[in-house]
């Protein structure tokens, strides 16, 4: 019989090897690691079995149902989700500690500011991601593409912030273009999106330049902001010009199949 942890840290993984290391470390704390791969051929098995021996093993779905298995699995109390490029600090580390070490708490689940850097450069605008729960008012996750947590309760915000290195260089941004275009194009296939249209397609580019370089102040990143600005309205082009192709060819699906996952 299992005995219930304080807290369980969830980690989805997928070719992690060159900044799984960090991401492990900083984790350390938990009093279970659990890792859901879904079919690294890299160092990322061999990296995380140095750090926990709770390694599952399935096929790509989408984000939720990963994140769903790795709720059934954890004992904790208490569950955390981190991604296999983001890195817990002290200063966090110490106030999640603090939080679950409380007896009574009416707080279900808290936000978590991140602090995301592109190219190696901080991001001009912090988000927040809803990351730590009661496991007892975490229902699940649902969503293809964007998965949302169903939480019974108050949410709160924790004050200290995740470190997001994502975009580290320009292979690596268009690798996971090419990776993940197929299975956003196929999600909303599925969820019969409009025929697409030339205008379409340049609304979306337009609209996902505006939001990063305008809204988000990328500008002020410098060559940096702008490359990334750039790069979200071509990654947005790959995507719906997949779906254009969906569209025209009668392709089949892809999303809960095997392909390219």
């Amino acid at each position: 019989m299992n005995m219930s942890k304080r807290i369980s840290i969830i980690i989805l993984t997928k070719d992690e090897e060159k900044q799984l290391e960090t991401c492990l470390k900083s984790v350390s704390f938990a009093d279970e690691i659990i890792i859901i791969d879904s079919g690294s051929t890299d160092k990322t098995l061999e990296i995380a079995s140095k750090h926990t021996d709770i390694i599952i093993k399935h096929r790509f779905t989408d984000f939720s149902d990963l994140r769903n298995i790795g709720l059934k699995k954890a004992n904790g109390d208490w569950i955390l989700y981190v991604d296999a490029d983001e890195e817990i600090t002290p200063e966090l580390k110490s106030e999640i500690l603090f939080i679950i070490k409380q007896k009574a708490i009416k707080t279900s689940a808290y936000f978590i500011q991140r602090s995301n850097y592109f190219l190696g450069r901080r991001w001009t605008k912090d988000d927040k991601v809803e990351r730590l729960f009661q496991k007892n008012k975490l229902s699940g996750w649902y969503g293809l593409v964007h998965e949302s947590p169903i939480v019974d309760g108050e949410t709160g915000e924790l004050q200290n912030k995740l470190i997001h290195r994502t975009h580290n260089n320009l292979e690596e941004m268009l690798t996971n273009t090419i990776k993940w275009s197929d299975f956003e194009a196929s999600a909303r296939l599925k969820n019969h999106h409009p025929k697409i249209t030339w205008w379409r397609v340049f609304r979306v580019m337009f609209g996902a330049f505006y939001n990063s370089y305008i809204k988000q102040q990328g500008f002020k990143a410098g060559t940096e902001g702008f490359i990334e600005s750039v790069y979200q309205a071509f990654s947005m082009f790959i995507t719906y010009a997949k779906l254009w192709e969906m569209q025209n060819t009668n392709q089949k699906i892809v999303v809960n199949n095997e392909k390219n996952y």
